[in-house]
């Protein structure tokens, strides 16, 4: 529970400061914006200035140099000068196109009627002129640097997580062979010794009934250390009827829980369906299902195993009424580690999924669940 608390706080954290220097640069560069646009606005209202002085010049002799330069200076801010019908007398930064001049003149003075006011012209009592312009290039790729940015941002930990989640998903995956094959080696040796002394006590009849049930219980852990060995190997699919395999998990899990635990199948136990699977992990994963099951119902109540098959897959869904699984746990109760249990290594869905998806391209997940009504999981199989 820690380890997938802590991931969520550094997934947070990471999100909260993404957005922080979003919010920052917004806000800085919207000061930028605003202030270059203050400037540019002094900058059209100085070429107004000019353009005014040129009209009202009476003085030929007068020397226009350097107003001819400040009209010249404005390099950046597109602008159009009108007269009072909106006829366009003079333009500036504007690249018309060849054709179709006109209609590009009149959606230029519509978009800068919207975006600022004009700078008026006063050429005689009667007589006035429009100056309209709009942002610069540079001042419009300036207002959306900061989203851009943003996204930068948010790209870059999207990728930073994801490449940090493929390599402990990769080394997670060699620690779960690495120990998958260590406990089956280690569980091998005693067993072995085990299965020997089992068969010398065969040899005297007496307690024969116990040792019976010793034998089940060394081929069974014999059983336990054959699943741990097939852990990151291909494992052999065999074409199985899921219906044999089902009842065998339920028989061998009614000698180990109370008997207040009721197992309920809704098919028939002479029915045949068969899928490819590897009879020891699959059953395995089936078990998982049983004792989640039965710890959920606290060793009382009901779980009801149903099958619904179609043309193309089967699907397994195990039901319980027991106490169900809060919506927010369940996308991460598949997840190495998480468990609600006091005594518990939060390993066995975890295999599950890895055995379902990975060796058998199937599919298990929550169905649904209801606190304090039961959860079911479905297992999807592929028939062929």
């Amino acid at each position: 529970m820690n380890v997938y608390a802590n991931k969520k706080t550094w997934k947070f954290l990471l999100f909260i400061i993404a957005i922080i220097i979003g919010i920052s640069s917004l806000r800085y560069t919207d000061v930028l914006v605003k202030k270059l646009s203050v400037e540019e606005r002094k900058k059209v209202e100085l070429w107004a200035e000019g353009t005014k002085q040129l009209v009202n010049n009476e003085n030929p002799e007068q020397d226009v140099t350097f107003v001819l330069k400040v009209i010249e200076k404005n390099e950046t801010v597109p602008v159009i000068l009108t007269d009072e019908n909106d006829s366009i007398i003079a333009y500036r930064n504007l690249k018309p196109p060849k054709f179709h001049k006109n209609v590009f003149f009149i959606k230029q003075l519509r978009g800068m009627k919207k975006e600022h006011e004009p700078i008026v012209i006063t050429i005689s009592k009667d007589y006035k002129n429009y100056i309209y312009y709009k942002k610069s290039i540079l001042l419009k790729q300036l207002s959306i640097y900061p989203y851009v940015q943003l996204g930068v941002i948010i790209l870059f930990i999207l990728i930073s997580y994801y490449a940090f989640s493929s390599s402990r998903k990769a080394e997670q995956n060699k620690v779960w062979v690495g120990m998958s094959k260590e406990t089956a080696h280690q569980l091998g040796t005693p067993i072995s010794s085990l299965m020997a002394w089992v068969e010398i006590l065969k040899q005297n009849e007496e307690n024969l009934e116990y040792l019976q049930e010793v034998e089940k219980d060394v081929n069974r852990l014999q059983k336990i250390a054959d699943r741990f060995s097939k852990i990151g190997s291909a494992p052999v699919l065999i074409n199985t009827n899921i219906v044999e395999l089902l009842i065998n998990s339920v028989n061998y899990m009614k000698t180990r829980v109370s008997k207040n635990v009721i197992f309920n199948l809704h098919f028939p136990s002479d029915a045949q369906i068969f899928v490819p699977v590897n009879i020891s992990l699959f059953s395995w994963v089936i078990e998982n299902l049983f004792k989640n099951a039965t710890d959920a119902i606290n060793g009382k109540g009901f779980i009801d195993i149903y099958l619904e098959e179609t043309k193309h897959v089967l699907n397994i869904d195990i039901k319980d009424s027991g106490k169900g699984i809060h919506k927010s746990k369940q996308k991460i109760i598949f997840n190495p580690g998480f468990t609600t249990k006091s005594r518990g290594w939060g390993l066995g869905l975890s295999l599950s999924k890895r055995i379902v998806e990975q060796y058998h391209a199937g599919k298990i997940f929550v169905k649904n669940s209801e606190m304090n009504f039961g959860t079911t999981f479905r297992i999807v199989l592929q028939k062929k």
